[in-house]
């Protein structure tokens, strides 16, 4: 069957204006049937049409000669961690580097000040991103074992993306440690739970190897594989008992790939940039702590294993777990240095450079980033190039040569660890609701950004 695209019906073609708002021409479509070429009208921030406009006039016109058009890029692990402050990072400032990367949405992790477990910080949250988040947005409801009972109200706010777990102890307050309390926030409500999985007594017993050591080689040594392996077992017996969807964060070890990859009716997964390029002990050589994150890159074996669990299909989301800290953060002596480091901005630059050396293709990224965001976490009108979508795209130049440089990164932070790092392939253009708010490296109009629906919410209507 011919990958040309029909005409519309000749009753829908009378009968349709001659005008959009925005018609991008000669671009290249990563439409759920394959790649198309061809144009796509906006109107009231829609898809409108998705076929030949040479002949039809609009506000604005796009020529994207050259560019691969993919639906609106989802980063579903952010940490804002707003109200942020000078030098810590807020909705303002990470949003505008989301868009830079060509992210037209971020997910963000409820581990903020004040912590995201009531309807009401929910509802704070979504008032402040209002005229200052970039992109769109959404935001996770804190699972706990004093809210617990309380979840399946708590997770149909208005914004809310999920709910979030954290079995073992990182940055924030927020802890799940025990199969009782885990169980109970897994035994209320029905939308996806993303967690955490480190196993917080096997941190408490090995954090003296850190401490003694005080050297950052030593924290994958100190929050091992084991710790990793030990949660996700205890998450998936849970998981198996009560029957609720899961969603585990930043997977490490190769072992878990395996393990997972039996479970993946109920259990999804996300792999991060980072672990997919990076591998200890060369990262702690070259960044020191700015190589720090939870949970740790590891060695090779285990580099190697991720790759193997996304070229089969275990990997659904690719998410960057931005968590960014100051220079003079993370240049304390290690364990005293803070884990995190930035990542939405160069999501896309970092797997696109993979797409060029033909690691994935681009219609598994586009799988990845935009329409697997949208199937495993029920957001509306997201995720793909079809008629009646919101008009969320981020354009592609796969040919396009960059360096990732510390001075473009829009983060607060000012730095990224793949400073240096060329690349092949770059987002040239995020479009949201069919207005551009970045093209060709320069940041345009306001930040408009809007809350994410979802239909699992109060808002799905």
């Amino acid at each position: 069957m011919s990958s040309r695209l029909l005409k519309p019906p000749k009753t829908v073609e009378k009968n349709m204006a001659q005008t959009f708002d925005l018609i991008i021409h000669n671009g290249t479509l990563m439409t759920p049937g394959g790649r198309v070429q061809t144009d796509i009208g906006v109107r009231n921030g829609k898809i409108a049409a998705i076929e030949d406009l040479s002949n039809h006039d609009a506000a604005e016109k796009i020529d994207a000669k050259g560019l691969h058009v993919m639906p609106g890029a989802i980063d579903t692990q952010v940490h804002f961690r707003e109200p942020g402050g000078e030098h810590k990072e807020d909705l303002e400032s990470g949003t505008r580097a989301a868009v830079m990367g060509g992210i037209t949405g971020v997910f963000e992790m409820p581990n903020t000040n004040p912590l995201t477990t009531t309807r009401q910080a929910m509802a704070d949250k979504i008032t402040r991103a209002h005229g200052r988040a970039w992109c769109n947005h959404a935001f996770y409801m804190g699972g706990t074992a004093e809210n617990a009972a309380d979840m399946a109200d708590l997770e149909r706010s208005p914004g809310c993306c999920g709910v979030k777990v954290f079995m073992g102890s990182s940055t924030g307050n927020l802890l799940v440690e025990d199969d009782e309390s885990l169980r109970a926030v897994l035994s209320h409500g029905v939308r996806r739970v993303a967690v955490h999985a480190e196993d917080e007594p096997r941190l408490i017993e090995r954090k003296k190897l850190a401490e003694e050591s005080g050297d950052v080689h030593s924290h994958p040594v100190w929050r091992d594989d084991e710790t990793a392996i030990r949660a996700t077992k205890r998450l998936i017996n849970i998981v198996r008992e009560t029957g609720r969807k899961a969603h585990l964060l930043h997977v490490t070890t190769a072992d878990e790939m395996k393990l997972v990859s039996d479970h993946k009716d109920l259990i999804s997964v996300e792999a991060t940039p980072q672990h997919l390029t990076m591998s200890a002990p060369e990262c702690y050589d070259r960044l020191g702590s700015f190589a720090q994150m939870n949970p740790p890159i590891r060695d090779e074996q285990h580099r190697l294993g991720l790759w193997w669990g996304l070229q089969q299909g275990v990997v659904d989301i690719i998410g960057s777990d931005h968590a960014p800290h100051s220079t003079e953060e993370k240049q304390q002596p290690y364990p005293n240095s803070p884990s995190g480091m930035p990542g939405v901005q160069t999501l896309l630059p970092v797997m696109l450079n993979h797409v060029s050396h033909g690691r994935l293709t681009l219609e598994h990224l586009v799988d990845l980033v935009a329409t697997s965001p949208a199937r495993l976490f029920g957001i509306i009108g997201k995720g793909r190039i079809a008629m009646g979508y919101d008009a969320d795209f981020t354009l592609i130049d796969l040919e396009q040569q960059r360096e990732i440089t510390d001075d473009w990164i829009e983060s607060k932070c000012g730095w990224t660890p793949f400073n240096g790092e060329s690349t092949t392939g770059w987002p040239v253009g995020t479009i949201i609701a069919g207005r551009s708010v970045m093209r060709d490296g320069e940041l345009l109009g306001v930040a408009d950004g809007r809350p994410m629906k979802f239909f699992e919410s109060e808002n799905a209507d």
